[in-house]
């Protein structure tokens, strides 16, 4: 007696990949990450870069770099921890506390860069406001990112987007740079239709 075929389940979904910036693209939009912080601040001045770790602290300093090379000026550059700040802290486990380290002369009356590396619902960005509050007044809080994908919770926008990637909340972009992660890319990750 034959058995009818057992009915199939179709195969679980894959993970898509797609690699949105590879290593010379990430260089070329910190490069016009730094020029537009240089049009837009009179040429840096009185600007102070703070990054929010993990990724946006090398990226503060790469601009840093960047503006430096391009108009023989020294912005000062600074990480700020906003661990403790955060409003998820009850739901998720976050990463241990780091050092907030502000640079020599302060970030009051100053204009501060804050910088990240993506900008999602904007709740990273009220967590580094409130823990800016808490290290001094800055005359102006700007923001450059290098991507940001949309989908915000909070009225934040960026001053600074390296790419804009929309995408879908089941979506997710991941950031790796050399400092932190051995190579610089930005891939989103997605589930293959079926």
């Amino acid at each position: 007696m034959a058995y009818p075929p057992a009915a199939q389940s179709p195969p679980p979904r894959q993970p898509s990949v797609k690699v949105i910036l590879a290593s010379a693209d990430v260089q070329r939009v910190v490069d016009r990450i730094a020029h537009q912080i240089l049009e837009k601040t009179q040429g840096a001045e009185n600007t102070v870069l703070l990054g929010i770790p993990t990724r946006g602290a090398p990226l503060a300093r790469r601009l840093a770099a960047r503006i430096s090379t391009f108009e023989d000026v020294t912005v000062p550059v600074g990480v700020l921890d906003i661990t403790l700040y955060r409003d998820d802290l009850r739901r998720h486990a976050t990463r241990a506390v780091g050092p907030t380290q502000v640079p020599p002369g302060g970030i009051d009356g100053k204009r501060v860069v804050l910088v990240d590396d993506v900008l999602f619902s904007g709740r990273t960005v009220r967590a580094a406001l409130d823990a800016l509050n808490d290290v001094g007044r800055p005359a102006s809080v700007q923001l450059a990112v290098l991507v940001d994908r949309g989908h915000r919770e909070l009225p934040i926008r960026a001053d600074y987007v390296g790419k804009n990637i929309p995408t879908s909340l089941a979506e997710s972009v991941k950031v790796t740079l050399a400092e932190t992660d051995g190579a610089d890319e930005v891939k989103l990750y997605g589930e293959t239709p079926r």
